[in-house]
């Protein structure tokens, strides 16, 4: 696993990504467990998805609650 708690994308895939539960803006983060994290930014449901391999997991049920 990485454990770079940086995601490595594209420019122009990071400006499209959004949280597939919300359709907020994803950034950036780390996890409780140091690996790295998208957290969604909508404020009344913010969720965190998993970062495996370098590849986000943009799933409902990999994600969770912030």
């Amino acid at each position: 696993m990485s454990t770079d708690p940086t995601v490595q994308l594209e420019p122009w895939v990071r400006q499209i990504l959004r949280c597939p539960v919300t359709g907020a803006e994803l950034v950036d983060a780390t996890g409780p467990d140091g690996e790295p994290e998208l957290h969604s930014t909508d404020p009344d449901r913010p969720l965190a998805y998993p970062v495996r391999d370098g590849i986000p997991v943009l799933l409902e049920s990999d994600a969770r609650a912030l």
